[in-house]
């Protein structure tokens, strides 16, 4: 296993809380190409005549690069370290949304789609890999914090972006924050390093872990892990569809440009719940990454998983009403970050630290898989009906939950039962 630790005198950059600060810092910068993306939708509909599913066919193609090509990624960070794997993904993060703004056509704006899944993927993948390299006592902490910073980076930059796209348009939006989110995560990118080989870390006292590290291929060939990324899958689609959905949610519902007085500012409703849901995206990752650690990964399944479908069936049932709208939406993406660190947390617990970029890649892929879905439910709701989506998305959340803990929780012990003394120190009831 590597090391972690970052001994008295190491330099600066090779302190691995430096490192996870750094891995936070590119994943924010990157958040945009998912988490800005609904406030193209509109304006790109109607100033090129596309329709809501030709639009979200790009968003769809986006994810399914990002996560489809996270293992090989994976692997290159594995093989040659996260330096390189990152400036190139910071090339492709600018290159895509400049695409986007000279965009007129459909096959060049999913050519760009393409192009902005590498980036996304080179970063994303890099970043949560090395966090878990970094801290094999503090997994779901470490994964937690780096996908925070995807999950709220957006937070930042949401209002800036609304705002130049009111003024200036949204292709000149996509050319001015293309080069600087580019520009910054290459920059970022030189001084990632990963930990060097020396004695372990024990890992956190609550959670099962093995000293056994699986190849991808291994892995793969596991019934367990399957059954981790139908989990995945289940819980991934609600809050997808959520993301990629609430601006024409919102619209369809009569009140996405509803102004709305907040701390002495007036925003648009949308605009302002959009700010909110990445803050709670980006705080429920590490907030639930350690509560894992503390109370076990599928007890805490267990409890967001169903919280997020409770709050898609009170979309459903109050989110016509402008308040009750800005009260279930940060709940849904407060329910549904923490699989951005819950899952690479388990994957590595279950499979080993050795290949864990490539490994966490390989289950990341279910994001894609479950972004098959968001076009979907743009047609099941062409009519302006969001009431099948929404619960629909509900019941596989729920679903997904108590899974998590009287079908996947069994498995893992069965699992590292099997094992014998191939386990770190562990509770073996949680």
């Amino acid at each position: 296993m590597s090391s972690a630790a970052s001994p008295a005198g190491q330099p600066l950059l090779g302190n691995r809380w430096t490192q996870l600060f750094i891995g936070i810092a590119c994943m924010a910068l990157v958040a945009n190409l998912q988490y800005a993306w609904t406030l193209f939708v509109v304006p790109m509909k109607t100033q090129n005549f596309w329709t809501a599913a030709e639009v979200q066919t790009a968003f769809a193609i986006f994810i399914l690069v990002e996560t489809w090509l996270v293992p090989v990624e994976g692997w290159l960070v594995d093989r040659f370290g996260p330096r390189p794997v990152v400036m190139a993904g910071a090339v492709f993060v600018a290159l895509s949304w400049v695409i986007d703004s000279f965009a007129t056509t459909l096959p060049v704006l999913y050519a760009a789609s393409v192009i902005a899944g590498l980036g996304a993927g080179c970063v994303y993948g890099t970043c949560v890999g090395n966090a878990l390299k970094w801290f094999p006592d503090r997994r779901g902490l470490a994964a937690g914090l780096t996908a925070a910073g995807f999950g709220a980076g957006a937070a930042l930059t949401v209002i800036p972006i609304a705002n130049m796209i009111h003024d200036s348009g949204y292709r000149q939006t996509f050319l001015v924050f293309g080069l600087i989110q580019g520009i910054a995560i290459f920059i970022l990118g030189i001084v990632l390093i990963r930990p060097k080989p020396g004695p372990g870390i024990k890992p956190a006292a609550r959670i099962v872990t093995s000293k056994v590290d699986y190849t991808p291929g291994q892995m793969v060939k596991t019934p367990l892990f399957w059954m981790i990324y139908l989990l995945f899958v289940l819980v991934a689609a609600g809050g997808l569809i959520a993301t990629a959905q609430l601006g024409p949610i919102a619209k369809s519902f009569g009140f996405a440009k509803l102004p709305v007085q907040f701390f002495g500012a007036t925003l648009p409703l949308l605009t302002l719940a959009l700010s909110v849901d990445n803050l709670l995206n980006g705080l429920t990752r590490p907030v639930c990454g350690l509560l894992s650690d503390k109370i076990g990964r599928e007890n805490t399944m267990l409890i967001v998983f169903v919280g997020e479908g409770l709050s898609l069936l009170g979309m459903n049932a109050y989110g016509h009403d402008p308040y009750a709208f800005l009260i279930f939406a940060p709940l849904i993406f407060l329910c549904w970050g923490e699989i951005f660190s819950i899952f690479p947390a388990i994957c590595a617990d279950t499979f080993g630290s050795q290949y864990a970029s490539s490994n966490a890649g390989t289950l990341y892929t279910a994001k894609g898989t479950a972004s098959l879905l968001v076009p979907i439910a743009s047609l099941v709701a062409a009519g302006g009906s969001w009431e099948h989506v929404l619960i629909g998305s509900a019941v596989v959340s729920i679903v997904a939950g108590v899974s998590a803990k009287f079908i996947l929780q069994p498995m893992r012990k069965q699992w590292f039962a099997g094992m014998g003394d191939e386990v770190a120190p562990a509770l073996q009831t949680q």
